[in-house]
């Protein structure tokens, strides 16, 4: 695989700068390798701490070569688009490093978990606060744009908070089906069901304007706790997407803002052409102006996102109790060394804070843990189950739907 190089920093190399790549780097002489923070299909993910500068950390992506036979396209694909974005809201690929048997992504730690997980933790979320999500989303995707990149997949679980602080940035993550407009026509079906754009089923060529459809179905989700197509029936589901069959059901929506209703119809819009850019979503008066009401709808959007999303825990659980004690660890060496050297390998504050899991699909995702006794609440929260009441929304109990890889193949017709 060529594009990798045995150590890149992101600056392609001039011919006569060849031999010098040829002189292996390691990524064990740059970092010291820690804690599972994740693993997918052929890799996983661990924590890293610069040797350079003990206490800088980072998650190194480490991909297996043999289990990705046949697939290096897809991780080069990853990697060019990497290299091309640098903004505050996307989540950095640093540096790339490789051997006989492996390839090391070093990228961005981010430590604050999950966008709904944060959302159902808070006491107060309003209006105004899904119109700030939405505004910094709206401003990488249009930088990406920009950068003439489609990310294809922008979904909730993707969204990830910089830091545990109660103003910490959004992250947009994971680039694994992500494209560059000038590769060539797009018209392959991928994303995941559920946020993926009409034009995309329809099996019609596409551009930047799926990940404005997407950012609709995340929007409209932000305000009501669920989303706004579902259906048991895949092929069902797909049919409502295709007409863009979806409402503001009430009593859910029922303290929303018609500017928030205006917003979401002109995103999650059929008609390609009549679809928002992002810079004219941007321009919207609910993001741009003052229509985002600061009414509390905490209440209601938590509950609807904790019936509607509930994932396997468990998974996230035995992560968070894995990554804290490698942390804990790493503290406590420090600090029994640490007046020898005047150096800590961890600031302690993040040794409760920082886990991560890998998304099933190799990708960087870090996620939000208060420390090993709440971990087990978690754990046991989840494993329980009830029947759907009267008062539940209309799609309680959403499956957790699998992303529609590049290389699957489906109608987009109903039975």
């Amino acid at each position: 695989m060529p594009l990798f190089g045995k150590k890149d920093s992101g600056k392609r190399p001039k011919s006569k700068d060849t031999k010098e790549l040829n002189k292996q780097v390691s990524i064990e002489e740059k970092y010291n390798l820690h804690g599972l923070l994740g693993t997918g299909a052929f890799s996983e993910v661990r924590l890293a701490e610069s040797k350079d500068t003990p206490g800088d950390h980072f998650a190194v992506k480490i991909i297996d070569k043999k289990a990705l036979k046949g697939k290096e396209e897809s991780l080069e694909n990853e990697i060019r688009v990497l290299r091309r974005l640098t903004h505050p809201n996307i989540v950095q690929l640093l540096e790339t490093y490789e051997d006989k048997a492996k390839v090391y992504l070093v990228m961005e730690l981010v430590t604050g978990g999950e966008l709904f997980d944060r959302i159902v933790e808070k006491g107060s979320y309003t209006e105004k606060d899904a119109s700030h999500l939405i505004r910094q989303i709206l401003e990488a995707v249009d930088y990406m744009h920009e950068q003439g990149v489609v990310h294809r997949d922008l979904k909730p679980e993707n969204l990830l908070y910089y830091s545990p602080e109660d103003d910490s940035k959004i992250m947009i993550s994971d680039f694994g089906l992500s494209k560059m407009e000038d590769s060539g026509i797009m018209a392959t079906a991928c994303g995941t069901p559920g946020y993926v754009a009409p034009e995309v089923l329809a099996q019609k060529p596409y551009g930047k304007a799926v990940d404005v459809w997407s950012i609709g179905v995340i929007s409209y989700i932000l305000l009501c706790g669920y989303p706004p197509f579902y259906d048991e029936n895949d092929a069902n589901l797909f049919a409502q997407i295709l007409k863009g069959e979806f409402e503001f059901d009430s009593p859910y929506w029922d303290e929303i803002s018609e500017s928030a209703k205006h917003f979401i119809k002109n995103l999650m819009c059929v008609n390609v052409e009549k679809r928002y850019t992002c810079k004219q979503a941007l321009g919207h008066p609910w993001i741009s102006g003052n229509e985002a009401s600061s009414k509390n709808i905490h209440g209601t959007v938590s509950e609807q996102l904790k019936k509607n999303f509930a994932k396997s825990r468990w998974k996230q659980a035995y992560y968070a109790a894995t990554v804290i004690r490698q942390m804990q660890r790493m503290a406590l060496s420090s600090n029994s060394s640490g007046s020898a050297d005047g150096n800590s390998s961890l600031n302690t504050s993040t040794a409760t804070t920082a886990t991560a899991t890998d998304n099933g699909n190799g990708r960087n995702c870090v996620k939000e843990a208060e420390g090993e006794a709440n971990v087990g609440a978690i754990k046991q929260s989840s494993s329980t189950t009830s029947a759907p009441s009267l008062n539940e929304s209309p799609h309680t109990d959403i499956k957790n739907h699998q992303r529609i890889s590049p290389n699957c193949s489906f109608s987009g017709k109903a039975n």
